[in-house]
């Protein structure tokens, strides 16, 4: 039985799924959005969900965390990014960082590609232009 087994293999070895994971996740935090199939973005959005919790803490544990997580010379700047960039973002959130969306079928091998992405964080700013926007065009329309 398959009770409390976490994560899927992909049909790769640990070190593959490791290398694979690692590229991909600073791909997107590069990118803000990759295209990948399915079950790869399912399991690649709660590595990086994780890299982004860490990085919210803003302390140099999260740092070395981020960067042992991520293989090679990009771990430092893959770091300043979440750190600097993506994290502040999320300071009011817990959790729910990034969404999939499936897309189409791959035309060769039939996979279900999926898109990966963070998710936008509407501001204050925003909304409070909508509402004026909203109110302008109530005026425009009583008038005429």
């Amino acid at each position: 039985m398959r009770h409390q087994k976490r994560g899927r293999k992909l049909n790769r070895t640990a070190s593959h799924r490791k290398a694979l994971f690692s590229n991909m996740a600073a791909s997107l935090v590069f990118n803000k959005r990759i295209i990948t199939t399915h079950p790869k973005a399912k399991e690649l959005q709660s590595f990086v969900e994780r890299l982004v919790t860490y990085a919210k803490k803003n302390d140099v544990h999260g740092r070395r965390l981020i960067q042992s997580k991520i293989i090679g010379k990009l771990s430092k700047s893959v770091a300043n990014e979440l750190m600097h960039n993506i994290a502040p973002q999320y300071t009011e959130r817990n959790g729910g960082y990034t969404r999939v969306i499936k897309l189409d079928n791959r035309k060769n091998d039939d996979a279900v590609k999926a898109l990966i992405e963070f998710v936008k964080l509407k501001t204050n700013d925003d909304t409070s232009d909508q509402k004026e926007t909203k109110e302008e065009t109530k005026i425009i329309t009583e008038k005429s």
